[in-house]
């Protein structure tokens, strides 16, 4: 059995997670051509498709995602073998800072699994006041949403965030069902801080003159999600700290319309912390399991 070469396999599993070449090739230190054709090479040495075009662009094909999910795995393993048995194993206490959102639907049903793998590791999750805050002294590093401009700090890019509304199975009927994007306004608008993600989807969606200035305003993720899941109203969530309630029945989509966010998921750490085996460790893990949580059905 032909093994392909881990230089290729590090250029999928980084294009996987970054959805971009110029992307994998920063993260990998390599020029663009370098991480094509590495991804040409490994296509060859496997004789299926990976990629595929898209417009201007290029994507991963099915297949190619199942791969990568596979690939993701089977390098972590490896770093996990070569860590334990180095005589210098992963330890010690280690604070990260989450959104609240993002740690209850998300990184709490997860984190196990991680304390697991690294059971010397003796970890903290903190929350913040505010999704883009990265303040507190008392964190090694943090999960933020925002638009990435944190100076004199390593940001890398986790996860994009797509809202579509989401409402209960309840509301749904007692409304009598959304048959065009204009019903939405018939039920009371959940919105998290501000109108301007309602203000967005509408928009997208040709509602003409939609009045968002209405509703509940919530100042946390864990909120919204708890309305519209007691059918207090609809909300626009996103499908990763949804897929839990969408998974169980407790949400559903009523369309498949979806905007992207102006923000997005981003790992920050002061640049001294670069390195930091715990850091790299729980870095490593969590993009596995965004990576898995992005190819599962619900």
């Amino acid at each position: 059995m032909r093994i392909p070469s881990t230089q290729a396999l590090r250029a999928l599993d980084s294009f996987a997670r970054h959805g971009s070449v110029w992307r994998a090739a920063d993260e990998l230190h390599l020029t663009r051509s370098a991480v094509s054709h590495q991804l040409r090479l490994l296509e060859r040495d496997l004789g299926f498709d990976l990629l595929q075009r898209i417009g201007k662009g290029v994507a991963l094909t099915p297949r190619g995602q199942r791969y990568a999910a596979d690939v993701r795995k089977a390098l972590t393993v490896l770093g996990d073998a070569g860590t334990q048995n180095s005589g210098a194993g992963v330890g010690g206490s280690f604070g990260i800072s989450c959104p609240p959102g993002f740690a209850s639907m998300f990184l709490c049903t997860h984190i196990g699994e991680f304390q697991q793998m690294y059971p010397d590791v003796a970890l903290s999750v903190l929350t913040p006041r505010r999704l883009d805050d990265v303040s507190n002294p008392e964190a090694d590093a943090f999960i933020a949403f925002g638009v990435g401009n944190w100076p004199n700090r390593a940001v890398e890019l986790l996860c994009e965030v797509h809202f579509t509304p989401l409402c209960s199975p309840t509301l749904l009927n007692k409304v009598g069902g959304f048959s065009k994007p204009a019903d939405v306004l018939r039920a009371n608008l959940l919105h998290l801080s501000d109108t301007e993600d309602w203000a967005r989807w509408l928009a997208l969606s040709k509602v003409e003159n939609p009045d968002t200035e209405g509703g509940i305003f919530f100042s946390d993720m864990n909120l919204v999600f708890s309305a519209a899941i007691a059918g207090q109203g609809i909300a626009l969530g996103d499908e990763l700290t949804g897929r839990r309630a969408l998974s169980e029945g407790r949400l559903v989509k009523p369309f498949e319309a979806s905007v992207p966010s102006p923000r997005a998921y981003f790992l920050v750490f002061e640049h001294a912390k670069a390195g930091h085996p715990v850091l790299n460790a729980f870095s490593d893990w969590l993009r596995a399991k965004l990576s898995e949580s992005s190819l599962a059905k619900y």
